[in-house]
């Protein structure tokens, strides 16, 4: 059975992937089918359908993933502003999610279509009746849709990883509508521009998200000729600071050439270049930008229309996600992801160099007591303190990772005999010391196993350092 880390992080991996397939610049068809076909391929959920609201509160289900039975009964139904009013009426707060289950449902004909699954007596398993309800919200706070969810993977009712991934995916997918819808309007207006300027500007000037036109020919190309009110809100500059400006100035660009590429691209195929950049502020803070830029006009006489949102929440994050899914929640050590990473790293440059490193598998003696005797949230605190002692000790580049309840793992690169022993007995010592609070006297057994140009796995090297470990520990008793 998989343990919670492991979970979270193939959780956390899913969203990565589907999240990055509802890109800024999709069209509101493309973007509604990889919402759902996003929750199908990666989330977990057999069956993903999406409710769009329409101006005057109808839903109407424009995409459908999962089963092409539910696709034929399901697309292209219309329903009444209140139709999900009865089943949220007795529904349980997941969050923003809305979960009923089927032993509420009150008796009589079921109304929509209901997966043919078999039924489990289990009370956690997912019954084919049960219904998950993500609400999915533009920028504002707007309705602008409802994804509703069926059959995960495991049979089982989402437990709160999944849950919570769900619930972030949808704010991701709310946006991702609204950022749409407002492309299909732009990309409608570029096509009238020519015939309609006093429209194009209304527009311009009335997006929520940033809008600039950049000159793309001539001697001016590059530079800024028209922003409006939202860019100069998101950027910190006034229009006059900005206007007659170059914008890659105010970018920090760490792929030029391949910006520059990707934009002839877009200049010869009269596509949608899409990016996110690091933007410097007035006040010399950075955020970062996400957008799309689109050629407008033809000749000699083109533009480039600029959309941007600031995205730093986003990608902040995304970075608090990615720091979850390599380290130990606990003590903030890294987990063995991280330790796995390290590892390939460090045996590449073995093989290279020929010198020698160590794994050193650290494991707690009379740790079990000070639970036993003192509470699991003591236990918790001397680890933490356990934790910060193995990093005080070790070298700079030296990995200190927690494998799980007590035991420590210890990357050392370029290390052998009295070196070594050095470490072990700086480790052993800072381990024993008194810890706040506690009686009991915590030490450690060590156990390592050397990392040569023939060291295949991590596993491996694992299992001989913790044998090593064992027979440490037997030879003390």
């Amino acid at each position: 059975m998989q343990n919670e880390p492991t979970v979270r992080l193939t959780a956390v991996r899913r969203l990565y992937e589907v999240s990055a397939r509802m890109g800024a610049g999709r069209s509101l068809a493309e973007t509604l089918q990889a919402v759902v076909d996003g929750v199908v391929d990666g989330l977990g959920f057999g069956i993903a359908v999406l409710n769009l609201r329409h101006p005057d509160g109808k839903f109407e289900v424009i995409a459908v993933a999962g089963s092409p039975e539910a696709r034929e009964a399901l697309l292209g139904t219309v329903s009444s502003a209140d139709i999900f009013d009865a089943d949220f009426a007795i529904a349980d707060e997941w969050g923003r999610l809305r979960f009923v289950p089927h032993e509420r449902l009150p008796e009589g004909e079921v109304i929509g279509w209901v997966p043919d699954v078999p039924v489990s007596d289990d009370p956690a398993a997912w019954h084919p009746l049960d219904a998950l309800f993500a609400p999915l919200y533009s920028s504002d706070g707007e309705l602008v849709g409802m994804l509703a969810v069926d059959l995960p993977e495991d049979q089982r009712r989402p437990g709160p990883i999944h849950r919570e991934l769900l619930e972030i995916f949808a704010t991701q997918a709310g946006l991702a509508i609204d950022k749409a819808r407002l492309t299909d309007q732009l990309l409608a207006e570029k096509a009238r521009l020519e015939a309609s300027e006093t429209t194009f500007r209304m527009v311009f000037e009335g997006a929520g998200n940033g809008m600039a036109t950049i000159a793309f020919d001539g001697p001016e190309a590059g530079r800024v000729l028209r922003v409006n009110e939202a860019f100069c809100r998101i950027t910190g500059y006034a229009a006059d600071q900005l206007i007659g400006a170059r914008l890659l100035d105010f970018l920090r660009d760490e792929e030029p050439d391949q910006s520059r590429q990707e934009l002839e691209k877009v200049a010869a195929g009269n596509g949608t270049y899409r990016f996110e950049r690091i933007f410097s502020q007035p006040t010399g803070n950075e955020i970062w930008l996400g957008g799309t830029a689109a050629i407008v006009g033809a000749g000699q006489a083109r533009i480039l229309l600029v959309q941007i949102d600031d995205v730093t929440a986003r990608k902040d994050a995304e970075r608090e996600l990615r720091h979850h899914a390599a380290h130990d929640p606990l003590t903030g050590l890294p987990n063995r992801r991280l330790l796995q990473h390290r590892f390939a790293a460090a045996l590449e440059r073995t093989r290279a160099s020929g010198r020698r490193g160590a794994l050193l598998f650290c494991d707690l003696n009379h740790f079990k007591l000070v639970n036993d005797g003192y509470g699991h949230e003591a236990g918790d605190h001397a680890l933490r303190e356990i934790a910060e002692r193995l990093a005080r000790e070790v070298r700079h580049g030296d990995t200190v990772a927690r494998l799980g309840g007590d035991e420590f793992a210890i990357l050392a690169e370029d290390i052998a005999d009295d070196d070594l022993a050095t470490l072990i007995a700086r480790l052993e010592t800072a381990v024993s010391r008194p810890l706040p609070d506690i009686t009991v006297q915590v030490t450690t057994s060590i156990g390592t196993a050397p990392i040569t140009p023939e060291t295949t796995d991590l596993d491996s090297l694992l299992h001989t350092a913790d044998q090593a470990m064992y027979l440490t520990k037997q030879r003390r008793t």
